[in-house]
């Protein structure tokens, strides 16, 4: 059951109204957010790396928060998205729309591998096995030198230019670039929010809330957690091509299970398992990021800090603390 259909029942009234509309049209509210955004923030490429890790955290979250696996090999899913969007680019010279393509299926293959070893652990067991084929497909694209540049990432991913439909659009302009990404981000929304609203995202939260009276009332709760994590996947690896056509490189770093942790750290600050707090939890923490990197050379000291009070204090993240607070 959702946080928000949990706060109707127990908030009747004009909480609950709330609650309904904004859970009803919920991709809308964040379509629209995403459309406006550009203008309330200080620099073009910070906002598109907040839609990028924003839609990253969202697909993490789908695992994290809505079916209570504590993932800790994201980062292959979002890697291998972006390397296969930047192969399809650099080797093949495909157009960028199928380069995308490539990088979704590329994040629902690698989602699919590691889910079929993985997912019938449990705890830290999964986090750990997945840390381990994270691991293990780190090191497949570090050395294949030929395909990927290896430890100095895959260089020349240059689209100028996006033909839609016989219009031509300046890739490079930084206010365009925003808004074709966040096409495809709030896309990505939509099929979410459709996910999650579905007879399937109810499963979802089946599993996470009783696996044994999920399994007794006739669901399959292994195939139930492969096919989330293979969703999973999809939404990291659109992630991770987006990031490439963004970046017009891909580092090796995006790889290592730093990236991995990153993502947990977003989901946590902004509220796992709800709809807005990955894409909050992207922008507060980027926004943390770019302000007092300027000040010190030591951020991550503070960030941190900052971080460790919003779990000591604000466990349900920004977004989830916003909620509790409305059904008051």
């Amino acid at each position: 059951m959702s946080e928000a259909t949990e706060s109707i029942r127990q908030s009747p009234g004009a909480a609950a109204g709330w609650y309904e509309f904004a859970t009803k049209h919920r991709a809308g509210i964040a379509a629209l957010a995403i459309l406006i955004f550009p203008l309330v923030m200080p620099f073009t490429a910070l906002a598109v790396n907040i839609l990028i890790y924003g839609l990253y955290a969202l697909g993490f979250n789908l695992v994290f928060g809505y079916l209570g696996l504590l993932s800790f090999g994201h980062a292959a899913l979002l890697g291998t998205g972006a390397y296969l969007c930047g192969i399809a680019i650099v080797h093949f010279a495909w157009p960028w729309y199928a380069a995308i393509a490539a990088g979704v299926f590329g994040g629902l293959l690698i989602a699919l591998l590691i889910g079929v070893i993985a997912i019938r652990t449990r705890g830290i067991y999964f986090a750990m096995v997945t840390m381990a084929l994270s691991q293990c497909v780190y090191y497949l694209f570090y050395q294949a030198v030929d395909w990927t540049g290896g430890e100095n990432g895959l260089r020349g991913i240059n689209i100028r230019t996006i033909d839609l439909f016989g219009l031509q659009i300046d890739f490079l302009e930084p206010i365009v670039r925003y808004y074709v990404i966040a096409a495809f981000v709030i896309a990505a929304f939509f099929v979410m929010s459709r996910i999650l609203a579905s007879p399937f995202g109810a499963v979802i939260e089946a599993v996470r809330e009783n696996e044994m009276r999920a399994r007794a009332s006739g669901y399959d709760v292994i195939l139930t957690r492969l096919l989330t994590f293979v969703l999973s996947g999809g939404f990291c690896g659109l992630a991770g091509a987006l990031q490439a056509l963004h970046l017009s490189i891909v580092p090796i770093e995006i790889l290592h299970y730093e990236t991995s942790g990153l993502v947990v750290m977003i989901a946590l600050l902004g509220g796992m398992g709800t709809f807005f707090g990955p894409m909050i939890g992207a922008a507060v923490f980027l926004v943390l990021e770019n302000l007092v990197s300027v000040w010190t050379v030591h951020w991550q000291l503070i960030v941190g800090a900052i971080f460790i009070a919003c779990v000591l204090f604000f466990p349900a993240g920004i977004w989830g603390t916003l909620i509790a607070r409305g059904r008051r």
